[in-house]
Formats: C-alpha cells, sequence, structure tokens
C-alpha cells in the first residue's frame, strides 16, 4: 500500500511516470523517496522553488549502447550496455555495473537513482550513477566473458574517468570481469589509470575489505540498529538470502560478531542447517567451484535443501536480505514479524516491496532500507579511490575500521535525520531525508545545471 504523497510532490510523480513508460523499478524507488519529502519542502521551500525534486529525478545522462561480442562456436552475439549518470553535485559519478539477463534501463535508473542519496550519505564526495548490460556470465567461460567485457569497455571507456564517473562491480560483476574491464581500458587508453574502476584485484589497485564491504557494513549497521535498542547480535538466530559475495561477507561478520546463521539460498532453492551455515564450505562451492547452493547438502546431511523454497519462512530474530530487488514480498514480512523476527537490514537494492516497507514499519522492528544499510560497498570503493590517487595501500584493519566508522556514521545521520522530522526510529524517513538534503544543498549552491 503507498503512502499519500504531498499534492505538489504528488503532481510531480504523476508526471515522471508519464515520462519514463514502463519503468516500473524506478517509479517504486523514486516513489520510496518522495514519501518522505513533504516536511523537507516545508522547511526548505527554495527546494520547491529551484524544482530540486524534478532535476533529482532526471539523470544527467543516459547511455545506452550496443555490445557485439563472438561466443566459443564463433557465432557472433549482440547484447545491449547501459550507463546512467544520475546526479554530481557532490561528486563524480559512482555505482556499481551489473551484468544479468533482467538488466534493462528502469532497473539501471532504479539502481542509480538510489546511489544518489546511498552515497550522500556516507559523507564522501561521491554522486550517483549506475550501468550494466543483459549479458548473463554464468555458463560462459572465461574467454566469452573476456571478450563480452573488452567489447562492453570498447564503448563504455570515452565517458569514464577519475574526474568523471568511476563504475565498480554489481551482480554478475566481480573480480574477473572487472579485470577484463580494466585490461581493455589500459589498451585502448594506453594510461595505468587505477582510479577508473574501484573493486580491482589486490595485485592491481584493489582495497583489502573492498570483497566484504557490502555484507560487513549491512551487519554493522544492523549492530548499530540493536544497540539503539539496547540489544545486540550476540546469540541472534538469522536467515540471510542469496549466496553470492554480499551474502557471504553478510554472513562471515554475523557469525564474527556472534549470531548464528542457519539459512541462505540461491535462485534454485534455500538451505537450512540448523547447526549454524558452514561459511567455507558456502565459499568454496560458491566463489571457487561456482556451484549451486544445493551441493551444499551433500557434505551436511543434517542441513535440509529446500527446493524453490522461500528463505523468508525459516524462522529467526534477525533476516538480511541480500540477494535482489523486490525479493520480500508484504507477505514474506508478515511470516517474518510472526515468526520473531526484531530486525532487518538489507544487503541488497530495494529487495523489500513497499509492502513488505509498511509491514515492518507498522510492526515497529528495526528495519535498515539498503541506501543505508548497504551502503559499505561504495563507501569502500571511495576508501579505494582514496588509496590509489595517493599511490598508497591500506592494511586491512585500518580500513575495516574505516568502513566501521562510516556505517556508524551512517546510522547515527539517519536516527537523528528521522528524529528531527518528527520520525524517531524511521530509518526509512532518515536516510531518504539526509541523503536528499544534502545533494539539494549542492545542486542549489551550483546554480541551474
Amino acid at each position: 500500500m503507498a503512502v499519500a504523497l504531498d499534492d505538489k510532490i504528488e503532481a510531480t510523480y504523476r508526471r515522471l511516470v508519464a515520462r519514463n513508460p514502463g519503468e516500473e523499478e524506478f517509479h517504486q524507488a523514486v516513489r520510496e523517496v518522495l514519501e518522505s519529502l513533504g516536511p523537507v519542502l516545508a522547511k526548505y521551500p527554495q527546494f520547491a522553488e529551484q524544482k530540486i525534486i524534478e532535476r533529482i529525478c532526471e539523470p544527467e545522462r543516459q547511455i545506452i549502447f550496443r555490445v557485439p561480442w563472438q561466443d566459443d562456436k564463433c557465432e557472433v552475439q549482440i547484447n545491449r550496455g547501459f550507463r546512467v549518470q544520475f546526479n554530481s553535485a557532490i561528486g563524480v559519478y559512482k555505482g556499481g555495473l551489473r551484468f544479468h539477463p533482467s538488466v534493462y534501463l528502469g532497473i539501471i535508473k532504479f539502481l542509480g537513482f538510489e546511489q544518489i542519496f546511498k552515497n550522500a550519505l556516507t559523507g564522501m564526495p561521491i554522486g550517483g550513477g549506475k550501468g550494466g548490460a543483459d549479458f548473463d556470465p554464468k555458463g560462459k567461460s572465461d574467454n566469452e566473458v573476456m571478450r563480452f567485457c573488452q567489447s562492453f569497455m570498447t564503448e563504455l571507456h570515452r565517458h569514464l574517468g577519475e574526474y568523471t564517473d568511476v563504475p565498480a562491480g554489481d551482480i554478475g560483476v566481480g573480480g574477473r570481469e572487472l579485470g577484463y574491464m580494466f585490461g581493455q581500458y589500459k589498451r585502448l587508453t594506453n594510461r595505468y589509470e587505477s582510479t577508473v574502476l574501484t573493486g580491482k584485484g589486490i595485485g592491481w589497485g584493489g582495497s583489502l575489505v573492498r570483497t566484504e564491504a557490502t555484507g560487513y557494513g549491512a551487519v554493522y549497521f544492523m549492530r548499530e540498529m540493536l544497540a539503539a535498542r539496547g540489544d545486540s547480535l550476540d546469540g541472534k538466530t538469522c536467515v540471510v538470502s542469496g549466496s553470492g559475495n554480499v551474502a557471504i561477507y553478510t554472513i562471515e561478520k554475523l557469525q564474527q560478531l556472534g549470531a548464528k546463521v542457519i539459512a541462505c539460498s540461491d535462485s534454485n532453492g534455500v538451505i537450512v542447517h540448523n547447526k549454524g551455515i558452514d561459511l567455507d564450505l558456502v565459499k568454496r562451492l560458491k566463489e571457487v567451484e561456482r556451484r549451486r547452493i544445493a551441493d551444499y547438502a551433500g557434505f551436511h546431511k543434517d542441513a535440509e535443501y529446500l527446493p524453490g523454497g522461500n528463505v523468508w519462512q525459516v524462522p529467526c530474530q534477525v533476516a538480511m536480505p541480500s540477494a535482489t530487488q523486490n525479493e520480500l514480498n508484504g507477505r514474506d514480512a508478515r511470516t517474518l514479524v510472526g515468526n520473531g523476527c526484531i530486525a532487518v537490514a538489507e544487503g541488497a537494492n530495494m529487495p523489500t516491496t513497499p509492502e513488505g516497507v509498511k509491514v515492518f514499519l507498522d510492526a515497529k522492528i528495526a528495519y535498515g532500507p539498503g541506501k543505508a544499510a548497504n551502503a559499505g560497498g561504495v563507501a569502500t570503493s571511495a576508501l579505494e579511490m582514496q588509496q590509489n590517487a595517493s599511490r598508497d595501500s591500506w592494511g586491512f584493519e585500518y580500513t575495516e575500521k574505516k568502513l566501521d566508522d562510516i556505517m556508524t556514521g551512517i546510522h547515527r545521520t539517519t536516527w537523528e535525520t528521522a528524529e528531527e522530522f518528527g520520525a524517531r526510529g524511521n530509518y526509512v524517513v532518515g536516510a531518504n531525508i539526509a541523503g536528499f538534503i544534502r545533494v539539494a544543498k549542492a545542486m542549489v549552491a551550483l546554480g541551474l545545471v
């Protein structure tokens, strides 16, 4: 159920939907932010006068291009590439590249729009952008992935630069893909610009903790939410959706902080292991052997695999959606709350539907939206940019402490902003308003650009 919008904001939203037909995820992301902004326009009337909402909802630049490549059978394949450079009011465009068959312009715009506010919440000088392609790396050989990445970067490279746009990875884009793209960028430009991509390998300009950052950061945010209620993660029973990068390192940090993770998933099903997930096995299956989570049960006979199962039906105290957008709906949210869940922090981007968010807020559980809870990945990307710019390399503990400090700061900012605007404990309101105000003030300061 959607929250009613201020009349002027409602009219703006209707025009946006008409102007961007068929982009449902983008519409959803925009509305979720606009629902919080009525009190902001009352306090800052200059934002309405200067049409900040209309301007912030329109990308500064949208790039769509053809990506031709040749598979191992020497057959030509054609994919579509995207880069949406959404807002650069507070810094260079920053946001990941996603390779997945579901990618289309609406997905990239939703992700880029979310990135504006997520990046603003970190307090670092990075604007919002996102990109990707409708290419599926699953089942492709290394050579096929390399040829695709080289073709993709042949077009994209002309739009990048350390003072313009600095992409990172996202779903389907890990160290392998980033390596191939950086190699092609270097080949085309004849420059070793390590600051032009983040998430790189440690041996060629990458940052320690970047691989772990999104998952670790989401858990730090969860820790802070519970601490604000006089509670902790110690001994809590947790479920984590997904078994990719974000999920793996969410599980790792939860376990380090004394929680017990009993379930994770992939697109085929759910593994439930009441003794606690064997993280080393999950890492081996997913990061090394690229196998399905179903194979986990072959190593632990006391674990149960649920083909096509729903991880949100597993009773838990803490839930961490870490897979993809709109994976947790209203029915799932009611099931979680009914089974005793007290806290949810989103490691993925917009994984909870509007109905699900309403259930969590109405139940007054601790709910951390993705633009706050999963900002650790982009924050550590910005730390990688700092190291590259200074030709420096930081240790793991030093970098992780910086990540911890950033996530603690995001929690404090969202908590205090929600309280200031009469919504104590509502991290959705706090994140939306805090991120929006920082970007809006910069846009006003820069003039009509």
